[in-house]
């Protein structure tokens, strides 16, 4: 489609009540999406001692996965704000179908390498385009909905300690495959939202959708917008590393510190990414309440004496400890992606790729960065460096308060 097709984010949003089936519907999907995406790091212990890989290569390995990720993120949202492509959801799932079976099959670490780029040239696709749907679905509950979309992602994430002890322990490499038909079912699914979402285009007013075009590419960014998205990136930054450490490290530390299996501690990580799911979903109702900043300053403010005092807890206390971190972080995860598509309306894609294709580029440079620092210093001292990053993340205190955007988009 050309310029007929361009989507107003204002326009989707304004122009009617929340549709709730499509939002579970492509919430699911991305809980499928982010689930096979959890497939990588779930390897970690598996790759690690079947091909004795160090820990600066598992970093690598999700590196190149993320990196992949983010940097096609914001070109992808970019490109579909100007010329919405509705049928990409399907085939960027397809891509990491092929990449789940690639990393099944793989022979040696530059094979697993490629296979999860094309794990993530699936999820640099399915991220914006998800995201503009869930806009499109989301009606006056801009908070909500995003939060019903990101609360997928987050528990297919949380899924992989269960994947790990379930699936990959009793089978190894090979049981990366069972999760094929997981891609499957995914590419289904969205080839339902791929027509539901052309059908919105076509019925969308071909005036309205040029005029909110022609006026957001006009309009230019502020200095005061410029500034907010750059505290917003930096927080993203602080949040990104912080949960990278824990994802990809934190069972090594647990199997070190309480002499935990590996599936004791895989549990461990999924307390904390479960409760970092529904975070997610809580976070998105409380700020269209109570207001996005002041959601996003208290994740950053009340996180910290928890990461602080987490890794010099007995094991009782740092699973419960585990939680509340999950939980209070990630309640802003959703609702950064909504104030910097506020910040910049009728860039729905571009923002979300900015925001959350960030993050998976700043997980990634953590992997590689943590993975080299545990190297030379240790898990142990690693692990309890980390706990400092939220303090970072008080840069949220300094964005501009809901009513300036509002006033700013007037």
């Amino acid at each position: 489609m050309s310029q007929q097709a361009i989507l107003s984010a204002k326009k989707a949003d304004t122009s009617g009540s929340t549709i709730y089936k499509i939002l579970f519907i492509i919430g699911l999907c991305h809980l499928l999406n982010d689930a096979l995406q959890a497939v990588v790091p779930a390897m970690f212990p598996i790759l690690e001692k079947s091909m004795g890989l160090s820990y600066t290569q598992l970093g690598l390995i999700a590196f190149s996965l993320n990196m992949v990720s983010s940097v096609m993120q914001p070109v992808i949202g970019l490109f579909t704000d100007r010329k919405p492509k509705p049928f990409a959801l399907p085939i960027g799932l397809s891509a990491t179908l092929a990449g789940v079976l690639g990393l099944a099959f793989s022979p040696g670490f530059g094979w697993v390498v490629l296979s999860v780029m094309f794990i993530g040239i699936g999820s640099a696709v399915f991220h914006p385009e998800g995201s503009r749907v869930a806009h499109m679905a989301a009606g006056t509950r801009r908070g909500l909905a995003q939060s019903i979309y990101q609360v997928g992602g987050n528990t297919g994430q949380a899924l992989a300690p269960l994947i790990t002890a379930l699936i990959l322990v009793p089978l190894g490499q090979i049981g990366a495959s069972w999760f094929a038909f997981v891609a499957a079912i995914a590419v289904i699914l969205l080839v339902y939202i791929a027509n539901w979402y052309n059908q919105r285009l076509v019925s969308s007013s071909k005036s309205n959708q040029m005029k909110s075009a022609v006026q957001a590419d006009k309009k230019g960014l502020a200095k005061g917008v410029k500034n907010a998205l750059v505290l917003i990136l930096l927080l993203i930054f602080a949040r990104s590393w912080y949960i990278s450490g824990m994802t990809n490290f934190y069972t090594f530390y647990a199997i070190h510190k309480y002499g935990m299996t590996i599936k004791e501690s895989q549990l461990f990580l999924f307390a904390f990414l479960v409760a970092g799911a529904i975070g997610t979903f809580f976070g998105g109702p409380l700020s269209d309440r109570f207001g996005k900043k002041k959601i996003i300053s208290f994740s950053m403010l009340a996180t910290i004496p928890f990461s602080l005092l987490l890794p010099f807890m007995p094991a009782t206390v740092a699973f419960i400890f585990l939680l509340f971190t999950g939980f209070i972080l990630m309640t802003s995860f959703s609702v950064t992606v909504v104030y910097a598509q506020e910040l910049v309306p009728g860039k729905i894609g571009t923002m979300s790729g900015l925001t959350v294709g960030l993050a998976f580029g700043m997980g990634a440079i953590g992997s590689v960065g943590l993975g080299y620092i545990a190297d030379l210093i240790g898990m142990p001292t690693m692990i309890s460096t980390i706990g400092i990053l939220p303090l970072i993340g008080l840069t949220a205190f300094l964005l501009p308060a809901d009513k300036t955007v509002k006033e700013w988009n007037k």
